[in-house]
């Protein structure tokens, strides 16, 4: 089927791309009770569509948003393409987060709906409703949940809600230096360019040519899974393995019968550690791909070695959606001598501009690092509610400041280095120092803290925490740390807290991090 409709909505060119065979597998899907559920392309077109009609029942104001903090399930994603069927804004949140940050992303997004677990209700709707949101509804990991209960007394049939390129599809909350979140708005033109750049960049198989099947083992509250997975699959008509959580036995056994994997660097490291992985267990896999964080060299050669499969890592950001990919194939605008270079996150993509420039503002020439900013038709339009900040992250000439430090060579590889805005990247999620050390500061006897990050072996990086004490208080540092896990979500959490006398400053008294970070590099490696 072709992908050109009328309209711009993106469901639309997903439901455009299943197949013509509509009770085909679409998902194959573990059950929490171990049970394998099979949901047809009829099955996600319907209940897509009951739930789009649902929420097209409550008369919203155009381009509401709907959030959601749910468990993943094949539900959850069906949410995920009625919201877009209905003309409405998808606002997905980690389940991780506490109350007291729930209550700031629906105060900040004013949502007209709010899903959550059944089990986290009680709460949620009391911050909900004390917002002024009019419906908060429930759905469960089991296909439990009155959301169900009430799209299933709707049609199953529903024309998708024209909508324009720029209009806006989804926001993502992705916290600052500031500690303060940030959603980024991005329109069904930034998702669905990005999908049909990425089917034919990462080579997605039709049906006549073998078909691929995706092995998608992460969550749906990011780009990683919510986007690049899912429409990857979708767009290409393709079939998806679903694992609601990760189990790296269950997905090396999974190999057998799919083609594509995307994972954190955390994933691959699981299943490295595993005897299942053999060249034999992935034998019919046709690529592997790694992102929301480096992969360190070392699992890189590993896994080359183990498996004989290269590991294609991309770079991408809440922002934007994927920005670089190193090549699935010789790619003919290098000279077609490309390879999958470990620690590179490769060529810009197709229609993505990518540049380097000092501090000053000036171009910097190939292998000389600095400040990276992008454009392209991927590049979201700024942040909600946002102006000022949304007019800081641009250019005069419209490229948008990623805050990430990096280099491109000679043969046009990008390599990032660092990141300016002193992001922590931990199993895959971002963490933001200024939001811990915000919490700390808080804590009685505490004057002053620090958090940095260290390497580690299973999540790439973690949070240490280095607190300065009021004159004569003690503080505990595991004290510290259970009263920060009542407040803020699990992957957070630093590792551990040391206790010091001062923090090491500069000449102008800004805190030097990269002592703290040199001090404890060794923490876990």
């Amino acid at each position: 089927m072709t992908t050109t409709t009328a309209s711009h909505n993106l469901f639309a060119a997903l439901r455009a791309a299943f197949p013509a065979d509509l009770d085909a597998t679409a998902i194959e899907a573990l059950s929490p009770a171990g049970q394998w559920l099979h949901y047809s392309w009829r099955d996600l077109d319907h209940a897509s569509a009951r739930m789009a009609n649902w929420l097209a029942g409550l008369d919203l104001p155009p381009a509401s948003r709907i959030a959601v903090q749910v468990e993943k399930s094949v539900e959850a994603l069906a949410l995920y393409l009625a919201t877009l069927r209905a003309g409405h804004v998808y606002l997905p949140l980690n389940t991780a987060y506490r109350s007291a940050e729930i209550e700031y992303f629906i105060g900040n997004a004013e949502p007209a709906v709010v899903v959550c677990t059944p089990e986290n209700f009680s709460w949620v709707s009391r911050i909900a409703f004390s917002a002024g949101t009019q419906q908060v509804v429930t759905l469960g990991d089991d296909r439990s949940g009155s959301l169900l209960e009430r799209a299933v007394q709707c049609s199953d049939q529903q024309q998708p809600v024209p909508r324009q390129a720029d209009d806006l599809a989804a926001i993502l909350y992705t916290s600052g230096t500031t500690g303060r979140s940030k959603g980024a708005m991005l329109t069904h033109g930034n998702l669905l360019s990005n999908a049909l750049v990425l089917k034919d960049y990462w080579g997605w198989r039709s049906a006549a040519e073998g078909g691929d099947v995706l092995i998608h083992a992460l969550p749906i509250f990011h780009v990683h899974g919510l986007f690049v997975a899912s429409h990857g699959a979708l767009i290409n008509g393709s079939k998806m393995i679903w694992f609601a959580k990760y189990d790296p036995r269950a997905v090396i056994e999974a190999c057998s019968r799919a083609t594509v994997f995307m994972g954190v660097p955390t994933l691959y490291v699981r299943m490295l550690a595993e005897p299942a992985l053999t060249r034999q267990a992935v034998l019919g896999m046709r690529l592997f791909i790694s992102g929301s964080a480096p992969l360190l060299i070392e699992t890189f050669k590993a896994w080359q070695e183990r498996t004989g499969h290269t590991i294609l890592e991309r770079y991408g950001m809440s922002e934007t959606i994927m920005l670089t990919s190193n090549p699935y194939q010789a790619d003919a605008r290098h000279g077609g001598q490309d390879e999958r270079r470990g620690g590179t996150v490769g060529f810009p993509l197709p229609e993505v501009g990518l540049r380097v420039l000092a501090d000053d503002g000036q171009p910097l020439p190939a292998g000389e690092t600095g400040n990276i900013q992008v454009r392209g038709p991927n590049v979201f339009g700024g942040y909600w509610r946002m102006p000022e900040k949304t007019a800081e992250e641009f250019t005069a000439d419209g490229w948008f400041k990623t805050g990430d430090v990096g280099r491109v060579d000679e043969r046009g590889y990008v390599t990032i280095v660092g990141r300016s805005k002193d992001l922590i990247i931990s199993g895959g999620y971002n963490v933001y120092p200024a939001e811990i050390e915000a919490a700390i500061n808080e804590l009685p006897g505490v004057d002053e803290s620090a958090v940095v990050g260290v390497p580690h072996p299973d999540f790439g990086e973690v949070g240490v925490a280095v607190v300065v004490p009021r004159a004569t208080a003690k503080p505990d540092p595991q004290a510290i740390l259970q009263t920060l896990k009542a407040q803020l979500a699990n992957y957070k959490i630093p590792k551990q807290v040391f206790i010091a006398s001062e923090l090491p400053r500069n000449t102008m008294g800004k805190v030097q991090k990269n002592l703290l970070r040199e001090q404890h590099k060794g923490l876990f490696v």
